[in-house]
């Protein structure tokens, strides 16, 4: 696959072994830039090993691949200094308040401290979190954290973000919110590449991946997935195409 100029990512017959295990299994896709881009798959299915490639956290086996401009083989730090990434398992310190917790990944981004208050600002007032600015994170409730958490990944503007289940452990109308914020962002030009377990969630993803056992098995909008593997039931959602699929490839 060749990357284009208005690709974010490209990926282009992706491998990556742990030994004998085969965790990534030949994939190739692409995502456009300000595109909301939906990675599914079950617990272990090669999921969380693809992005610690696309992050440059993790080296393939083979296959080549270029985020944000930057080859995830011979680049991977420049990769790491462009991209956004908030992960599943809350990372900020909780004994924080969100206001010091900015300002130390302010830090961490080696943002001049000329800029800090102006950027502080700017978090707290997208995650509406003014009001909660001086109360130590342990204290805010799942869902403010999560925002916090998102608030940080944005602190050194980059033009594409990951996000690895962002909205686990939190109730529904905080993740309606949610995403109409990562909706917000893409409006803004961001490109978000999302994982979920959510299926309904994944709806709001201009495309998706179906990711099983290390390969991909469906690549598309949620919408026309849906239509050519249930062409005469129109009640169908993700769900059941989500187990259609993973049952067709674990016979």
């Amino acid at each position: 696959m060749t990357a284009s100029s208005s690709d974010a990512i490209t990926v282009t017959h992706l491998v990556k072994r742990f030994g004998t295990f085969l965790a990534v299994n030949d994939i190739s896709f692409s995502v456009e830039k300000g595109e909301i881009f939906g990675f599914l798959g079950a617990n272990g299915s090669g999921k969380s090993t693809t992005i610690r490639m696309l992050c440059g956290i993790l080296a393939p086996t083979s296959g080549t691949g270029q985020v944000a401009g930057f080859d995830i083989v011979t680049e991977p730090e420049k990769i790491k200094q462009s991209i956004g990434y908030m992960s599943q398992k809350f990372s900020l310190y909780m004994d924080l308040t969100p206001a010091e917790n900015i300002r130390f990944y302010l830090g961490v981004y080696n943002i001049p401290q000329s800029l800090w208050e102006e950027r502080t600002r700017w978090i707290l007032d997208l995650t509406r979190l003014e009001e909660y600015k001086n109360r130590a994170a342990s204290e805010l409730a799942p869902g403010w954290r999560q925002s916090l958490a998102l608030g940080c990944a944005l602190l050194h503007k980059p033009k594409l973000l990951f996000l690895d289940e962002p909205t686990s452990g939190v109730d529904p109308l905080t993740r309606r919110h949610f995403w109409t914020f990562i909706g917000s962002l893409a409006e803004s030009g961001i490109t978000v590449f999302v994982t979920t377990h959510y299926m309904e969630e994944a709806m709001h993803c201009k495309r998706v991946a179906l990711i099983n056992e290390g390969r991909i098995v469906a690549l598309g909008s949620p919408v026309e997935l849906i239509r050519k593997a249930f062409p005469e039931n129109d009640k169908a959602d993700l769900n059941d195409l989500f187990i259609h699929l993973m049952s067709r490839s674990n016979p």
